[in-house]
């Protein structure tokens, strides 16, 4: 990990010293700073006037007031899908270019025993101005505690537990893949294949809520043999497409709850000389770049996700420079995109 000193030189004040003269706990100094709405206004002046006696973070101010910020922003992200880390990433690194910010990538993938120790570890030690997390960082109690605790503003991207706690950018998951259910049982299908992405994912389980709910709306009970696991990997939908496609009766259509999954499960699907969309529709979620350089071209939900990083900076920005207007969240609306991987089930 990338390692840049956030210590306040002029001072030496950490949260903890606001906490302390504030009379408050470092997690509520942590939620005045990210304009969180649940804190009592006298408690909010008082960290604020310890803020302001401490010297903690003087220049943040002054930049902010003069209008000339160049904000370092992190990026923590850990997400297995290589398309959906790309659109983000082009999303945010576009608009910050544009205002004249610094990103910078920070992986918290659980790979060792202490990566919540080495996070935090970074946090601590980082010149973050603030932070953007994705899922499913976004819904890591660890993560989250230990950037409250670093005292980084925040924005989560698509959280599924506690939105109220900081900014952040919505999205409409279950009802986006209950439309897309809907669809398919629209073109004729009733024995419909589901895919699953990783189980500690919120977004995962929100697109399984919507396949569920988009059944049972038709009066079709769901068949557990059609539910398959997959982790939002390339792999993990091959995996799951050969479990799908073995069984004795076969779905007519899958719906994998992201592109690449989706993708692979088209290129199964060749292999045992099934046509795609006449023998088998497949239909995916995201609407990455994978979706239109295969063939034939994936029928998914569009998930603005470029635009929903975009959208993060920009929330994140507005919060730093102390905008009255600032929103505590803005939600962003997915859509069916129609190509050429479905059609009706074979006569």
């Amino acid at each position: 990990m990338s390692v840049k000193t956030r210590a306040n030189k002029q001072s030496g004040a950490t949260i903890k010293d606001v906490a302390n003269a504030a009379g408050v706990s470092a997690m509520t100094v942590s939620r005045v700073l990210n304009a969180e709405p649940n804190v009592r206004p006298a408690t909010r002046e008082r960290v604020q006037s310890a803020i302001l006696e401490l010297n903690y973070r003087p220049n943040l101010s002054a930049r902010n007031l003069a209008r000339a910020n160049a904000y370092f922003i992190g990026l923590l992200y850990d997400n297995p899908s290589a398309g959906y880390i790309s659109e983000l990433l082009i999303g945010a690194l576009n608009r910050c270019r544009s205002s004249g910010y610094h990103l910078v990538l920070e992986s918290c993938g659980a790979a060792d025993e202490d990566w919540t120790s080495q996070i935090a570890d970074m946090l601590r030690t980082s010149n973050f101005d603030g932070v953007i997390m994705p899922p499913p960082v976004c819904d890591h109690p660890d993560v989250l505690d230990a950037v409250a605790e670093a005292g980084i503003p925040y924005v989560r991207i698509a959280p599924d537990t506690d939105i109220d706690r900081a900014p952040c950018i919505l999205t409409d998951d279950r009802a986006a893949a209950r439309r897309m259910t809907e669809y398919l049982i629209g073109l004729g299908h009733t024995r419909i294949g589901f895919i699953l992405g990783p189980t500690e994912h919120g977004a995962s389980r929100e697109r399984h809520a919507g396949f569920l709910e988009g059944l049972a709306a038709h009066g079709i009970e769901s068949d557990p043999a059609l539910i398959a696991a997959g982790a939002f990997t390339y792999k993990s939908g091959l995996e799951a497409a050969d479990v799908l496609l073995s069984l004795e009766q076969r779905p007519t259509a899958i719906f994998a709850s992201n592109d690449d999954m989706a993708v692979a499960v088209i290129a199964l699907a060749h292999k045992h000389a099934l046509d795609v969309p006449r023998d088998l529709t497949v239909v995916g979620f995201d609407d990455t770049q994978t979706a239109t350089a295969i063939w034939p071209q994936l029928t998914t939900v569009r998930q603005p996700i470029s635009d929903m990083s975009s959208a993060a900076v920009e929330l994140l920005a507005s919060h730093l420079n102390g905008d009255e207007n600032a929103v505590a969240r803005c939600e962003i609306r997915s859509e069916i995109v129609i190509r050429d991987s479905s059609t009706g089930p074979a006569r």
